[in-house]
């Protein structure tokens, strides 16, 4: 593989900086040969023996669209310097999160992180791909390091490197810095030593419930500041965690078969709780008037009075919901328009005729 350096031209793309290094490759953020402003991510393997591992990446990413799973944007396993194109997440990862939270991540955000990463396994495991080497290098923070933390959302969570999820023979020279081997009967074993499930690092067969076991150790990770050991729950670590916490992690990190079946399961356990909505009241006399534009009377939020736009689900004063029936989007809950045939969100589909 020849010596890339800043300004090294790959098809269409300039190399600005290296943003990270291991066995298989390097990554570098990059941007367009003439459109400058458009940023992306290049891997590049940096041994002859792990294109095909690159190749099989490609492949599998370009075949998952889900708002918390890095995009593909081009492949080309053969050319003088192969690569594999992504979209740039400008943040970091959780890995750098966790570091600069020594005593844990407020759990608000450990929740919703933990939302996010469940959300793109679910995806993922519906379209028969596993991750195997979930863990907080592998999940980017978009804006990560320009928001505050309080701040972090779902939204925000990239999961990235789906490089073992059809990985090759992969030999036990990689191990200290993949986490891959091979076990004493000879089967290939891909994966992070520290987030690997039991019947992984024994080279068995693994299905969906591997990685989520892998997100039981990086939820522990994100309450405690520190990996599991033993069999401490998380409120023994740290204290005052809600109720839904040990709960949680203790279905998680576990044996296969006490595990939860898959990751929308968990998701039904980990998403928040929202408040009962609000709706707004009929607007009876006495109590103001409607309030009027130029246009004449409009519809008023029942809570605050503010003036209430055609197509709104809630009240852009107060978070009151002013509909009878809220229309979410079935992929990510978002809340379409009624006309919206697919969600601006994500991309999906929308039923029609239906909330």
């Amino acid at each position: 593989m020849s010596q890339l350096a800043t300004g090294t031209r790959i098809s269409e793309y300039i190399l600005d900086e290296l943003l990270g290094a291991g066995s298989f490759g390097q990554v570098w953020k990059a941007h367009h040969h003439i459109w400058k402003e458009e940023l992306v991510a290049i891997k590049v393997p940096t041994d002859s023996q792990f294109v095909r591992n690159l190749q099989k990446e490609g492949i599998t990413i370009h075949g998952l669209k889900h708002p918390n799973i890095v995009r593909a944007v081009g492949l080309d396993p053969y050319g003088d310097v192969p690569y594999l194109v992504m979209e740039y997440i400008d943040g970091c990862s959780l890995r750098k999160l966790i570091e600069d939270h020594p005593k844990g991540l407020p759990v608000r955000v450990a929740q919703v992180i933990t939302v996010g990463i469940l959300q793109a396994l679910e995806h993922a495991h519906e379209h028969g791909v596993l991750h195997r080497d979930i863990k907080p290098e592998n999940i980017l923070i978009r804006a990560g390091n320009s928001k505050k933390v309080e701040e972090i959302d779902a939204d925000d969570v990239k999961v990235t490197d789906f490089g073992l999820g059809y990985a090759g023979q992969i030999t036990a020279a990689s191990i200290l810095e993949s986490g891959s081997l091979v076990s004493e009967d000879g089967r290939s074993i891909s994966g992070t030593l520290a987030y690997m499930a039991p019947e992984q690092r024994e080279g068995g067969e693994t299905d969906g419930r591997a990685d989520l076991y892998a997100v039981g150790v990086v939820l522990f990770e994100m309450l405690c500041g520190e990996r599991p050991s033993g069999s401490d729950m998380p409120s023994q670590v740290r204290e005052s965690l809600p109720g839904w916490a040990d709960p949680v992690y203790a279905r998680l990190y576990t044996r296969r078969d006490r595990r939860f079946a898959d990751a929308k399961e968990a998701l039904q356990m980990v998403r928040p709780v929202a408040p009962p909505p609000v709706i707004a009241p009929p607007l009876l006399e006495g109590q103001g008037g409607p309030i009027r534009s130029r246009e004449g009377s409009v519809p008023t939020c029942g809570q605050c009075r503010t003036a209430v736009e055609p197509g709104d689900n809630f009240c852009i004063m107060c978070g009151a919901q002013v509909v009878t029936s809220v229309r979410h989007c079935p992929e990510c809950d978002a809340f379409p328009a009624e006309g919206d045939r697919f969600c601006v969100k994500c991309g999906a589909g929308l039923p029609t005729g239906s909330a």
